[in-house]
């Protein structure tokens, strides 16, 4: 599938080393790579569709110091989707309030009729974006219904419920940024790990050096800001239990067989 890391500290912290081992690991996932840095005035997003490990505008950048208190990457390895820039994570939509949601996927979506239809007005062919238009119109909908006491707890709510419809017979490793809250969800065992001391939390699919690493609570949204978490969601019970027919299907059915 894809891999997952993501920063989340009350000040900024040096990741370069982090990265760099992340990065490392394109070896098995060879269909390009992202990297989203937030800051006071916005974020900014450098991604290819090329091995990270090729790239040397990737290795440039990891050749000097990186800090971040706020930060998503990704690498990935196709399952939906083409791989071409439009289907590079991270995924970037605005709501209609103009704040800006930020999202990157391990996993896959098997059967989720309430994406079917982004199929046709997706800038790209993948699953994951489709996951992030469907999250982003479910909080215009609730913006629209109230405008004014549309907080930071409706945003959590409508998350959650995102999640949770999600997660039934799929794949959902997800770890998303609304320019505030760091929001992280998986439902697969062994799949995504937190390295936390006080102020600071950092995820991975993989253990990466340095520091103890814990497995993350499956099957619930969990949400961060400044390193802590600050919201534990409701568990749901659909863990995935991967099922190797069913991906075979996927695979001859994405590959036109």
């Amino acid at each position: 599938m894809c891999e997952l890391f993501a920063v989340s500290s009350a000040n900024k912290i040096q990741v370069t080393g982090l990265l760099k081992e992340f990065f490392s690991h394109s070896r098995e996932h060879p269909n390009g790579w992202g990297l989203a840095i937030f800051d006071e005035g916005g974020q900014n997003v450098e991604r290819e569709p090329v091995r990270a490990s090729n790239s040397l505008y990737l290795k440039n950048r990891l050749s000097a110091e990186i800090q971040a208190n706020r930060m998503l990457a990704h690498i990935r390895r196709a399952t939906v989707g083409d791989v071409d820039f439009r289907n590079t994570h991270p995924f970037v939509k605005r709501d209609v309030s103009g704040r800006t949601w930020t999202l990157i996927h391990n996993g896959t979506i098997f059967e989720a009729s309430v994406l079917s239809p982004y199929q046709y007005s997706q800038v790209g062919s993948t699953d994951s974006e489709r996951i992030l238009l469907y999250l982003v119109d479910r909080i215009n909908e609730s913006l629209e219904n109230d405008w004014n006491s549309f907080d930071g707890n409706e945003r959590f709510h409508v998350a959650e419920q995102v999640t949770r419809t999600l997660s039934q017979g799929n794949k959902l490793n997800l770890i998303f940024d609304d320019g505030e809250y760091l929001y992280v969800h998986k439902n697969a065992p062994g799949t995504l790990y937190i390295r936390e001391k006080a102020g600071e939390a950092i995820f991975s699919t993989q253990p990466l050096d340095g520091g103890s690493w814990n497995e993350v609570p499956p099957d619930q949204l969990l949400i961060y800001k400044d390193g802590t978490r600050i919201y534990t969601g409701e568990k749901h019970g659909f863990t995935y239990v991967e099922d190797p027919e069913q991906v075979k299907m996927l695979y001859l059915g994405f590959s036109g067989l």
